[in-house]
């Protein structure tokens, strides 16, 4: 059995086309949006109503934790403007190219970008989407939990610990646990070129410790201090940052 496994593929339909290539199954870890391209400015929803230089402008403030002033600079953008309409407007669009690209079958979960709300309307009958939620493929048992915890970035879908716990000990004890943010294991968690700790769960972490499960997958950490780590028995994963790369990491058995 051979299943290829992306996240955080922001906006990268291209190579999202090709990722279940020789695998049986593709799996998701969300993240589909492409708001902002922090390796380039010019691309993404942002740059796209607002222009390179207050993309530049606003990856500089985020980039410094300068959190209330690049707030600040998103109020003034918008002012005038019917926000929510222009996300989701913008959303759609790359919600059409990103899901008419899965492969059958895919099982995916949402990121901390993604609007879970608009999933329905694109998933075909061959996207199964799962959210605290189990599912076999190929005789082993996959949990799914997504979303991310919430941060001074306040992105979309953004719960809170106790919210995302509950889901976590909804999926119970699994074969490989398929998550968007890593455990909270600061080499995990720490983006280096951001130079920034990305939020990591405990109740995450709990559960790898507690039911030991073979796999903990998981994106989120564009690029991360440590790509893989072993919890106890658990092969703790980090899949990559498919906009960027292109490649699947491929689980065999």
């Amino acid at each position: 059995m051979r299943v290829h496994v992306v996240s955080d593929v922001h906006g990268n339909s291209r190579d999202l086309a090709t990722a279940g290539d020789g695998a049986d199954a593709l799996i998701c870890l969300g993240d589909l949006v492409l708001f902002l391209d922090y390796a380039d400015h010019s691309r993404g929803i942002f740059p796209d109503l607002f222009g390179t230089e207050n993309a530049d402008r606003l990856v500089e403030l985020r980039t410094a934790r300068r959190f209330e002033e690049a707030r600040e600079l998103g109020r003034r953008l918008w002012a005038g403007r019917d926000r929510d309409a222009a996300i989701e407007g913008a959303v759609r669009k790359q919600y059409a190219e990103m899901f008419a690209a899965f492969p059958t079958p895919t099982y995916a979960t949402y990121g901390n970008v993604d609007l879970p709300r608009l999933w329905p309307e694109f998933a075909g009958p061959g996207t199964t989407v799962l959210d605290g939620q189990r599912v076999e493929i190929g005789g082993r048992v996959f949990g799914f939990v997504g979303g991310g915890l919430r941060t001074a970035m306040n992105t979309p879908f953004e719960i809170s610990d106790e919210e995302y716990a509950a889901k976590i000990e909804a999926v119970g004890e699994v074969d490989v646990l398929c998550t968007h943010i890593p455990p909270d294991v600061p080499d995990l968690c720490y983006d280096t070129v951001a130079r920034r700790f990305e939020r990591g769960s405990r109740a995450l972490l709990d559960a790898i410790r507690r039911t030991r499960p073979r796999y903990s997958l998981f994106g989120h950490v564009h690029q991360p201090l440590s790509r893989r780590m072993r919890i106890g028995r658990t092969e703790c994963i980090n899949v990559g940052h498919f906009n960027a790369t292109g490649t699947p990491f491929a689980l065999e058995w």
